[in-house]
């Protein structure tokens, strides 16, 4: 039985794996919490029990408190992560950790242990947020952006304007259908938005980064970033090298 599990805990969704040999992520388990009884979807689907639970979370704090109060009656000990300004040859950009979330800290710290002295990366989360983050070959964070996801922009929309679909359409420089212009145009202000940020980064490094995506709403940009790479689960492989790295056992 897996003693060690890592819990990402979301804007939408709880993400947990057992943390394996090598300091790894094993088979991750995700659970939506933007509707229905998350305490219950917990219970239901939280191991149950172990040694030590390794969290990060951005939720809000009565989401949080549910899940540390589950996590509490079956695992002996928890340790939440928390952003530092300095861990394992990372340096990040803010004066005042507490200010940078602690999913862009993680996913940084992965790219960094990903990156071995590789080069620079641009980080990118597409989740609720489209979060973007410059860290160079050094372990250096040069900061980074926040904006609106695709599906957020058109969450966003239907809500002031109940005609505007939320989901659907195909991605198209000139659309000729409402879906799949607000597919083109949310989707295309991302992929924008990413390719003004490599430009610039190129400009500042004198080098162009790598482009690593994550996320759940990856996927969708990356058939249009064919520079990108893929990279699954990042803020639990961060939390996976925190955990070595600050509670090594």
């Amino acid at each position: 039985m897996n003693r060690r599990w890592l819990f990402d805990l979301g804007n939408t969704r709880l993400k947990f794996a057992p943390l394996l040999d090598g300091g790894v992520p094993g088979e991750v388990v995700a659970v939506a919490h933007d509707n229905g009884d998350f305490a219950a979807e917990v219970a239901q689907a939280l191991p149950r029990e172990g040694a030590i639970a390794y969290l990060a979370s951005v939720a809000s704090p009565a989401m949080t408190a549910v899940l540390r109060d589950a996590l509490a009656a079956r695992f002996g000990r928890i340790a939440i992560a928390r952003t530092a300004s300095q861990f394992a040859g990372l340096r990040i950009a803010y004066a005042d950790p507490d200010k940078l979330g602690v999913d862009r800290f993680l996913a940084l710290l992965a790219a960094h242990a990903h990156a071995r002295g590789a080069g620079a990366s641009l980080v990118v989360g597409v989740g609720t947020a489209l979060t973007i983050d410059l860290l160079d070959g050094d372990g250096r964070h040069h900061g980074g952006r926040i904006a609106p996801s695709p599906a957020l922009m058109r969450a966003a929309l239907h809500q002031r304007a109940r005609q505007l679909p939320e989901a659907g359409g195909v991605y198209a420089e000139f659309a000729d259908d409402t879906e799949s212009a607000l597919a083109s145009g949310c989707e295309g202000a991302a992929i924008a938005l990413i390719e003004r940020s490599q430009a610039a980064a190129a400009r500042l490094l004198g080098a162009p980064p790598g482009l690593l995506l994550h996320g759940g709403g990856a996927p969708a940009l990356a058939a249009h970033l064919p520079q990108a790479e893929s990279a699954s689960h990042l803020v639990l492989r961060g939390l996976a090298h925190w955990a070595e790295q600050a509670h090594g056992e």
